[in-house]
């Protein structure tokens, strides 16, 4: 049997049950104590030994990919200042680890996770809901 290496996060979704809090910002980003609620997802993944991470995004989820990439202007401003950058270490993920995929319209969680076929190809695989939080 293959190792589970590959996590798929269906965060295309539009949030209708947050709203107002999600007409501007996707419910995967909002913050719960200090952080995302995707993060907690990620690390979650990590800790397990997933090694790459697959969104699933739609329209208006560019903050997912954001809080995921390096902020150069953040970074730069921080080290000027002598501040660490650790509290960031969990938001770089390795280079190649990250992959994201349009699902063009909401049809619903099996075909979000149908969406990232291609990438996951035909090794086994997690589907991690991080859009629940109680």
């Amino acid at each position: 049997m293959k190792p589970l290496r590959k996590a798929v996060f269906p965060v295309g979704g539009l949030g209708t049950r947050f709203l107002p809090a999600t007409k501007a910002s996707p419910k995967e980003m909002l913050p719960v104590v200090d952080r995302p609620l995707i993060q907690y997802a990620v690390d979650e993944a990590v800790e397990a030994g997933i090694e790459q991470m697959i969104f699933v995004t739609g329209r208006g989820k560019s903050a997912i990919e954001d809080h995921f990439d390096i902020a150069y202007e953040l970074e730069s401003t921080m080290a000027a200042r002598g501040k660490s950058l650790e509290i960031l270490d969990a938001t770089r993920l390795k280079p190649g680890a990250v992959a994201y995929v349009r699902q063009q319209e909401p049809m619903g969680l099996g075909h979000a996770v149908w969406c990232a076929r291609d990438i996951v190809g035909d090794e086994p695989f997690a589907v991690l809901l991080a859009d629940d939080f109680m």
